[in-house]
């Protein structure tokens, strides 16, 4: 297809088509349909290459967004899935997840007054239709190099970095504790974003490049002392699962949820796995309250309205401009019925024996910053509620064999690693992720991962 280099002034941005409201409530599909390779070729062709691409610096795995916008738009679509590979071994998941409107797309220079290039949509199209068609990592010229890796976590950070050594020859065993791959991309996102499917074919993929998968596997202390002894080096990669402790009067109270279980409750019901009548699914003709504003707040209130529930509200102590959630999720919350109180702070969970409402207070910027606030005086209220769920974040959460064997941590409990590939205090132990960063996006455990890859490569002369 020929380049018009001003295609932005007669073309829209456009976004697939996306499922009305009314219809994605009832089911858990995915909302957002995909490109066909024309509406491809025609978004990709938006791009100005503007030869200063912000997209690609503003990527946490620097992508080379312009580089495969224009294979795609050349139709040039195995090229461009291999290029995407090239930076990002999980390109149609962060596809799919990634807060594109505060990473790539926020930084498009057409955001200045045309509307930003739709480069996520762009990404999950290259890799479902390559996939589709039967593209595969090529690792014909790779050669085994007799070396073995165990990581510790199925998550993103540790599916990134056993892509990186299996393409170095390096075998890779990832052990888990869930029975399905993906950590969190299985066990914490709803399916309406990301589908249980997407992460099957990234199994077959992996596996077919020689990773081999220990499901259902604890690295408890005895295990983990052997993998240290039997292997080569070891990843941690397990994530952050220790709720913030909200320490809310009344959270012990029956109807009170912590967000991390009900959302893995419900993934087990979409693998067919979850024990019947589990309560925290239970929640047809309720009112649920959500306490929280990031993405995890948001997976919550848009489970709950599939689930049923008769109202569903999120209140959040800051204004909506400073909820570190994606604002697409927002707008899909709003958008399927759910309520937001912004600027009020819980202060107790109501009731006797099983929750009835919250306590909340009225906030307000405090010494004229937005990220201090304060209580408005007598501005109480209780909103009724009969469940509520904790949405307050995570912080990592460390084994405690990791320092019988001299790795070492940071005074908040999260892996202390030197340097970008994720070394630690012990000679064979790397980390990357959420237990080394606290709580953060996908993307950025698939850089830590990646890069952890590709310096255990280098400790062992390879690449």
């Amino acid at each position: 297809m020929k380049s018009r280099p001003f295609q932005f002034l007669d073309l829209p941005r456009r976004l697939p088509r996306e499922l009305p409201a009314s219809m994605r409530v009832l089911g858990w599909q995915e909302i957002y349909g995909g490109f066909s390779a024309p509406e491809a070729a025609d978004q990709a062709g938006r791009c100005l290459d503007c030869g200063n691409p912000y997209c690609e610096w503003k990527c946490p795995v620097h992508n080379y967004i312009p580089d495969w916008l224009a294979l795609v738009r050349e139709g040039r679509l195995f090229e461009a899935a291999e290029l995407a590979h090239q930076t990002n071994p999980l390109p149609e998941i962060c596809g799919r997840v990634c807060p594109q409107d505060r990473l790539c797309e926020g930084d498009c220079t057409l955001n200045t007054g045309f509307e930003a290039v739709t480069i996520g949509a762009v990404e999950k199209y290259i890799v479902d239709e390559a996939f589709r068609q039967g593209w595969r990592p090529d690792l014909s010229a790779v050669r085994p190099s007799g070396k073995r890796v165990a990581v510790i976590g199925a998550g993103p950070a540790g599916l990134s970095c056993a892509d990186r050594l299996a393409r170095a020859g390096i075998a890779a065993h990832v052990f888990d504790r869930y029975e399905e791959i993906g950590g969190l991309l299985s066990f914490g996102i709803p399916a309406f974003k990301l589908e249980k499917s997407v992460i099957g074919t990234r199994r077959g993929v992996l596996e077919a490049m020689g990773v081999s998968f220990h499901l259902g596997t604890e690295v408890d202390g005895a295990l983990g002392a052997e993998l240290l002894r039997d292997f080569d080096a070891v990843f941690l990669g397990t994530g952050a699962y220790t709720a913030v402790d909200g320490r809310l009067p009344g959270q012990d109270l029956s109807g009170v949820l912590s967000a991390l279980p009900f959302l893995v409750a419900n993934a087990r019901r979409q693998f067919g796995r979850a024990p019947s009548g589990d309560p925290a699914l239970d929640l047809a003709g309720k009112r649920v309250l959500v306490l929280g504003g990031g993405d995890t707040a948001m997976d919550c209130v848009r489970s709950a309205m599939r689930l049923g529930a008769a109202e569903v509200t999120c209140a959040y102590r800051r204004g909506e401009a400073d909820m570190p959630g994606s604002r697409r999720e927002v707008k899909n919350a709003r958008e399927e019925g759910v309520r937001f109180l912004f600027n009020r702070q819980p202060l107790a969970i109501e009731g006797a024996v099983r929750a009835n409402g919250v306590r909340l207070v009225e906030t307000r910027a405090a010494g004229g910053r937005a990220s201090s606030t304060e209580a408005v005086p007598g501005s109480e209220t209780v909103i009724a509620a009969d469940v509520v769920i904790l949405a307050f974040g995570f912080r990592a959460s460390p084994a405690p064999w990791w320092g019988e064997h001299g790795i070492a941590l940071d005074d908040g409990g999260r892996v202390a690693t030197a340097g970008v590939g994720g070394a630690t205090s012990h000679p064979k132990v790397f980390a990357g992720g959420d237990n080394v960063r606290g709580a953060d996006l996908v993307v950025t455990a698939v850089h830590d991962g990646r890069e952890a890859g590709l310096a255990i490569a280098r400790q062992f002369g390879i690449g």
